[in-house]
């Protein structure tokens, strides 16, 4: 799960934010965004269209993405 939050870092680390892992349940990864991704107003379509995309292609068992 860490290895697949590695990949979009580098790009949510560029707008000076960061994205933690706090827990998986249920099939769903509940993630924490920092910095300036912590209150910008894409941090939803960042979550959906870039984080939720690529952990769902490499960790298949996980269903969806959600914002603490």
């Amino acid at each position: 799960m860490n290895a697949a939050l590695d990949k979009v870092r580098p790009g949510i680390h560029m707008d000076g934010g960061e994205v933690w892992l706090i827990k998986v349940e249920d099939h769903i990864a509940w993630v924490q965004m920092l910095g300036a991704c912590g209150g910008c107003s894409m941090a939803n379509a960042t979550l959906k269209f870039a984080i939720e995309d690529i952990v769902k292609k490499d960790v298949p068992e996980i269903t969806a993405v959600e914002q603490i």
